[in-house]
């Protein structure tokens, strides 16, 4: 059903804008990295596993593909053992508001179905 005022062309944008989110933010584990880096700061690599409950494997992967899209920045310390921190770029902190929404709406939505 096509929105009173909207045209095809809007509506095809507003899904493209929403796919697009997708691909860079899918899976069920982006988007948890992304708000404990962009909330908690840097992160050594097993910080990261051990507070977000991620296998190193899956880590790995997700984190080279939020630094491809440039919402993760990979540091590689001169330690002995190497050791790898991850931070939240300045750009992936324009997706703080889309996670507190979701915080919320995650929080509200746990509390309506255990009340039932």
């Amino acid at each position: 059903m096509k929105e009173k005022g909207k045209s095809h062309d809007d509506c095809s944008h507003v899904h493209l804008a929403i796919q697009d989110t997708l691909y860079v933010v899918n899976g069920k584990w982006k988007l948890l990295i992304l708000s404990i880096l962009i909330n908690n700061g840097t992160k050594r690599f097993g910080e990261l596993s051990r507070e977000s409950g991620i296998s190193p494997r899956i880590l790995s992967k997700e984190l080279q593909e939020l630094e491809l899209n440039q919402l993760v920045t990979r540091k590689v310390c001169d330690t002995k053992p190497v050791t790898v921190e991850y931070s939240a770029t300045a750009y992936a902190g324009t997706l703080k508001e889309v996670i507190d929404a979701m915080i919320r709406w995650g929080e509200n939505h746990r509390k309506r179905i255990l009340s039932q």
